[in-house]
């Protein structure tokens, strides 16, 4: 039974901000990329679900979507540091565009983890990342992504795919408990 509940949340975007942000960075991805080039989404699961799907909806160019599974908070607040590996299956990338899209971005573990394996496994000709949130003050490794919505301080958000203890990612905004 979850401790915390829907109505004890504060909203820090609204469903508009989040609908305003995708579209701006996508129209950024849209110009670096252009419109011609290939791309290969890499959505990590389960959190960034929404926020790729959303995306995708407004980049130009084609679109090739797959999704790998990583773990470093489990059922906490606040990341372990230790990236766990669930499912990196992918096809051949090399010579590939591909974007990262992640939910946040905090202490930047994850992505120093999925960027290394990517590059030395796959071989993209380009590799960018894209973030909906961005956690700067968690940082414990120097990564900042190529793209992101919002910078944010150090609150635990859910919904827009962010969960607490696997609930509340199907919340069309981002909150906060106080």
């Amino acid at each position: 039974m979850l401790d915390r509940k829907v109505e004890d949340l504060k909203i820090l975007f609204t469903q508009e901000q989040i609908e305003q942000k995708t579209k701006e960075l996508a129209e950024k991805i849209n110009k670096d990329c252009g419109t011609n080039n290939e791309l290969v989404l890499i959505c990590v699961l389960k959190g960034s679900t929404m926020f790729c799907c959303d995306l995708a909806k407004h980049l130009k160019m084609p679109v090739e979507m797959e999704f790998i599974r990583v773990s470093s908070y489990g059922n906490a607040k606040t990341s372990s540091g230790n990236v766990q590996a669930i499912d990196l299956t992918l096809p051949n990338l090399e010579d590939k565009n591909v974007l990262i899209v992640e939910d946040i971005i905090d202490t930047g573990c994850t992505m120093e983890f999925l960027i290394n394996i990517l590059c030395r496994t796959h071989r993209p000709k380009n590799l960018k990342v894209v973030t909906f949130l961005n956690k700067k003050m968690a940082r414990k490794v120097n990564i900042e992504p190529d793209y992101y919505g919002f910078d944010i301080d150090d609150k635990f958000v859910v919904g827009y795919g962010l969960d607490y203890e696997g609930y509340m990612r199907n919340l069309p905004y981002i909150g906060y408990f106080e």
